[in-house]
C-alpha cells in the first residue's frame, strides 16, 4: 500500500509545479517580446490571459498595446528619445507663470492681470487655474486604499522642483476638503453620486522642495493633457484612467523606463483617451462609441445571457445608468483594488475588438450576483452593484470569457 503524501510534501510539489508553469509563461512572453519585429497579434493573445509583473513585462506590453512603442525594436531608442524630449518641451512651454518668462522688456507693460485681451497670458493663466483646481482635488484622492501616490517619486521633474521661475502646480490653487467619491455623469463631465468608504491614513501633502509625490506627477500629466486638448479639456474621472497606467510604469524594475514613467504615461494615456474620449463628451453620448450606446449594448447582451435578471431589472426600473455608467466610463477602475484593475486592463488592452470585452466583464459581474439580484429589491440591488463585493477577479474574467463565446452582434 502506497504511503500517503504528507501535507508539507504536497505543498512543495504544488509550489514546484506552479513555479514551472510561471517560468514557462515568462518564456512565452520573452519569445514574443524579444523578436526584432514583434507580432502584435501574438502579444495580444498571450496578454489577454494576464501579463506577469516580473521584469517590467506589464509596463512594456502596455506601451506596445497602447500604440506608444512601434513593433520594430530597432526604432525604440529613437522614438522614445523623441517622445520624451517632446514631453519635456511641453513642460517648459505650458507650465509657466505670466510675467516670469525671460523677456527683453517688461512683459507686464502690454499684458497684466486685468487685461481683457483674449491672447493675454494672464487670462490663460486664470482659466487654467479653474481646471487645475478640479485636477488637484481629484489626484489627491487617487487610490486612497494604498499609499503609493502619496509617496515621493525617485525621479522628480528637475525643471520644476529646481526652478526659481516655475512654481509647482499645486501652489496655484487653494487646497480644499477632499473626500473619495463614486462618480456619475452630470452636464459635460462626471460628478459625485455617493461617498466611498475608502480612506487613507496618510496625507496627500506636497513634498518638500526638491521632491515630488506621485500624485503631483499625475497632476502635471493631466494638466498638460487638458492644455493640449482644449476641445475636451479635463473631465473628472480621467484621474482614474491615468492612475493605473502611471502606477505600472513608475513601478517598472527597469530603471531607465522608470525614470521616464511620466512622459511615457502621458503619451499612453493620450492614446487610450483617443479611443474612449466619447465616454467623456456628453454631446457624443448617442454616437456609435458613446456611453449610452455602450450601456444599451450591455443591457441587450445581459437580456440574452440571463433573461431572469433582465426582467428583474425591468420590474425594479433599475436602469444601467445607475451602476454601469461608472463601470464603463472608468474601465472598472473604481470597482476593484488596484492589482485587480491592472489584471482586468491586461485583457481590455489586449481585446482584438478593443472594449467589447469590457461589456462581457460587466455582464459577468451581474450574472455572478444573479441570486442576490433576483431576490433583492431596488435599494439593496443598487447598493450591491455600486459596491461590488470582493472576490477573485479571475472568476469574473473566466465568466466573461465564457460569455464572449456567446457574443451577440
Amino acid at each position: 500500500m502506497a504511503k500517503p503524501v504528507s501535507l508539507k510534501v504536497s505543498i512543495k510539489l504544488s509550489n514546484q509545479i506552479w513555479e514551472m508553469a510561471y517560468k514557462a509563461r515568462l518564456k512565452e512572453f520573452d519569445d514574443v517580446l524579444e523578436k526584432d519585429d514583434i507580432d502584435i497579434s501574438a502579444l495580444k493573445e498571450i496578454s489577454f490571459h494576464g501579463i506577469p509583473d516580473d521584469q517590467g513585462k506589464r509596463a512594456l506590453c502596455w506601451r506596445l498595446l497602447l500604440n506608444y512603442l512601434p513593433t520594430e525594436r530597432a526604432k525604440w531608442k529613437t522614438d522614445l528619445m523623441d517622445q520624451r524630449s517632446l514631453y519635456k518641451q511641453f513642460i517648459k512651454e505650458m507650465i509657466v507663470i505670466p510675467g516670469e518668462r525671460e523677456s527683453d522688456g517688461d512683459v507686464t507693460f502690454s499684458d497684466h492681470p486685468l487685461s481683457m485681451n483674449p491672447d493675454s497670458e494672464w487670462q490663460t493663466f486664470f482659466k487654467d487655474n479653474e481646471v487645475l483646481l478640479q485636477i488637484d482635488k481629484d489626484v489627491r484622492r487617487l487610490c486612497p486604499d494604498i499609499s503609493f501616490f502619496q509617496q515621493p517619486t525617485e525621479f522628480p521633474c528637475t525643471d520644476i522642483v529646481n526652478s526659481d521661475n516655475v512654481k509647482r502646480l499645486h501652489t496655484r490653487v487653494q487646497r480644499q476638503v477632499l473626500r473619495c467619491a463614486n462618480v456619475e455623469r452630470k452636464g459635460l463631465g462626471i460628478t459625485k453620486i455617493a461617498l466611498s468608504i475608502k480612506k487613507a491614513n496618510e496625507n496627500y501633502a506636497p513634498m518638500a522642495e526638491g521632491a515630488e509625490a506621485h500624485w503631483e506627477v499625475v497632476e502635471r500629466i493631466l494638466f498638460l493633457y487638458a492644455k493640449l486638448n482644449p476641445g475636451q479639456g479635463y473631465v473628472q474621472g480621467m484621474n482614474e484612467i491615468v492612475g493605473p497606467i502611471y502606477h505600472a510604469f513608475a513601478c517598472d524594475p527597469n530603471e531607465e523606463f522608470r525614470e521616464f514613467a511620466e512622459a511615457d504615461c502621458f503619451f499612453c494615456f493620450t492614446n487610450l483617451m483617443s479611443e474612449i474620449r466619447d465616454f467623456f463628451i456628453k454631446s457624443l453620448d448617442e454616437s456609435e462609441n458613446g456611453i449610452n450606446k455602450m450601456m444599451n449594448r450591455m443591457l441587450a447582451q445581459l437580456k440574452n445571457y440571463d433573461i431572469d435578471i433582465w426582467l428583474r431589472f425591468q420590474q425594479l426600473e433599475l436602469r444601467p445608468q445607475y451602476y454601469s455608467f461608472r463601470w464603463l466610463t472608468l474601465l472598472l477602475s473604481q470597482e476593484f483594488p488596484l492589482p485587480d484593475v491592472l489584471r482586468i486592463w491586461d485583457s481590455l488592452f489586449s481585446d482584438r475588438d478593443r472594449f467589447d470585452f469590457l461589456i462581457q466583464v460587466c455582464c459577468a459581474m451581474i450574472i455572478i450576483l444573479r441570486n442576490q439580484l433576483i431576490q433583492g429589491d431596488f435599494p439593496s440591488n443598487l447598493k450591491l452593484l455600486q459596491n461590488f463585493p470582493p472576490m477573485d477577479v479571475q472568476v469574473i474574467l473566466s465568466k466573461a470569457v465564457e460569455l464572449s463565446r456567446q457574443k451577440i452582434f
